[in-house]
């Protein structure tokens, strides 16, 4: 197993994905900043999506294909998720605004994700490069007062006032 897991790492070897490891930890900064409103807002997603599956429920009943509240509530995550397989569609008018306000709801959802990781990513971009470059080799993290680069050696330029 050991041996395989090498065989696996050697895969960024070769892709020479090691470059980027820094970014990817900018990245996952991130989303270790933002978890706890991600999570408020996956919360907030569940109780919609069972609040316009249940009363999709209610509206539409057995007869028109909408048999319990979990298909009820599978129906509302397919519709806010955009996918909209098709296989159980609300027949009453009333049914269709519900179903209609629900499709609006999920593009509306997918920006909201989207501007808090920004957000965070931003904040954390900006905390990365606060501090000064390296001309050389381009990693940041030196002291305003340093005259050497800590990773490759370069000199570094006096710092703009």
């Amino acid at each position: 197993m050991m041996i395989r897991l090498l065989r696996v790492l050697r895969i960024f070897r070769i892709l020479k994905l090691m470059r980027y490891v820094n970014e990817a930890n900018v990245l996952l900064r991130s989303l270790n900043q933002s978890r706890r409103k991600i999570l408020v807002f996956f919360s907030s997603l569940f109780i919609l999506v069972t609040l316009f599956g249940s009363l999709l429920y209610v509206v539409e009943g057995p007869e028109n294909g909408f048999t319990s509240i979990p298909l009820s509530i599978y129906w509302a995550i397919v519709t806010i998720t955009t996918v909209g397989f098709g296989d159980i569609t609300p027949q009453t008018p009333l049914g269709q605004a519900i179903a209609a306000v629900t499709m609006l709801m999920g593009y509306a959802i997918i920006a909201v994700p989207t501007g808090i990781l920004s957000a965070e990513l931003g904040r954390e971009m900006r905390r990365e490069y606060d501090h000064r470059h390296c001309p050389q080799c381009d990693k940041g993290g030196h002291d305003q007062d340093a005259s050497y680069c800590k990773y490759c050696g370069g000199e570094m330029e006096l710092p703009q006032d």
